[in-house]
């Protein structure tokens, strides 16, 4: 019979993805290599199999010493997991999710300077101060709808249309406090009512309607999108990358950008404090930010680069379409990164299933 660790270090994408959990995280940790003597690089990532098998198969092309293995999970989850191992760090690399979330690990002390050398080649405002994380890839969160059960004329043309009397109770959101992505547009309504009023309860008001639009938080992507796609409800906001994906697998679903803007967001990447294999991780920060890596993902992957140096004309069609499309809407992040925690704890507890009361208040 195999022993449990070659089970564990296996290939199979089930425990590529879930093998830290339970059991698998305590064995793991006691495992510095494998049976076939190469040693571990691991990833703690939102980015899901599509791009993490990409870039898993083609790092150990060029590094076969190294067994790359990959923790999917929730941008919140991955924060809220390298808080649980601060004191036991497991994970080398936090790769992605909003730069407000690794915002937030930085100042609890979960991440380690390291500045790469490409870090030039993308925006200042991408740059964590003291070199704790970097953007990486640029995504939005995007409007989208089930084209078969939803004309044209009737679609989503901005946020506003999702308080639409035609979208009453049929709206599907994946649940805010593990999406980094609802999170974000959150935060940007929020932000822009403190920017307006002062004050975050204009945004509050206007999350409480569409709370009592939403049929469903919905656990996770997978099944939000099959939920979206059987028709359990007409409209949702997700993330560009992963509507990219559902389209090309053929779902009837069809996406836009709002016209009054879509707040974009630095997914990054940063060094885990005391991680287990720093430099292993050192160096594949500087290799997922390479002018090979950024084409790579976004050709295989739908990833829009952060890097600026690269010409339009070597990345793929769509995203030269995204760059013509995509409308940024201001966004402060500074207060977003201050705030984001308490006002979503503020809506899980004050709207989250009771808008219609909420929004009743005088």
């Amino acid at each position: 019979m195999a022993s449990m660790a070659s089970i564990l270090r296996s290939n199979s994408p089930f425990w590529r993805r879930l093998g830290f959990l339970g059991l698998g995280a305590a064995m793991l940790a006691g495992l510095g290599c494998g049976g076939s003597g190469r040693q571990r690089l691991v990833l703690y990532s939102p980015h899901g199999p599509e791009l993490l098998e990409v870039v898993e198969k083609r790092y150990e092309e060029l590094h076969p010493e190294l067994d790359v293995i990959w923790l999917d999970m929730g941008s919140q989850d991955v924060f809220d997991r390298l808080l649980s191992e601060k004191a036991n760090p497991q994970a080398d690399v936090w790769f992605g999710g909003p730069d407000t979330i690794l915002a937030q690990g930085a100042a609890q002390g979960l991440l380690a300077p390291f500045r790469p050398s490409w870090a030039e080649a993308v925006a200042p405002e991408s740059q964590h101060p003291e070199n704790l994380y970097f953007g990486l890839y640029r995504t939005a969160p995007v409007l989208a709808w089930n084209s078969k059960l939803v004309a044209p004329a009737d679609a989503p043309a901005d946020w506003e249309d999702l308080l639409a009397p035609r979208f009453q109770g049929k709206v599907l959101l994946r649940d805010p406090l593990a999406s980094g992505t609802l999170r974000t547009l959150f935060g940007s309504i929020l932000a822009r009512s403190v920017a307006e009023t002062g004050s975050p309860e204009r945004g509050f008001g206007w999350l409480a309607r569409l709370d009592t639009q939403t049929r469903e938080y919905v656990l996770n992507p997978a099944l939000m999108m099959e939920k979206l796609a059987r028709g359990e409800g007409l409209v949702t906001v997700w993330e560009l990358t992963d509507m990219l994906w559902q389209k090309q697998r053929g779902r009837p679903l069809e996406f836009g950008f709002p016209r009054s803007g879509t707040p974009v967001i630095d997914d990054s990447i940063g060094l885990v404090a005391r991680a287990p294999h720093a430099e292993l991780a050192k160096a594949f920060i500087e290799w997922i930010g390479s002018p090979e890596a950024q084409r790579l993902a976004a050709t295989a992957s739908f990833r829009l680069p952060a890097r600026q140096d690269l010409p339009a004309a070597e990345l793929p069609t769509w995203a030269q379409k995204v760059l013509g499309d995509l409308v940024p809407a201001p966004v402060d992040g500074q207060l977003l990164t201050r705030e984001s925690a308490g006002w979503m704890r503020r809506w899980d507890q004050e709207i989250r299933g009771k808008g219609g009361s909420w929004a009743a208040k005088p």
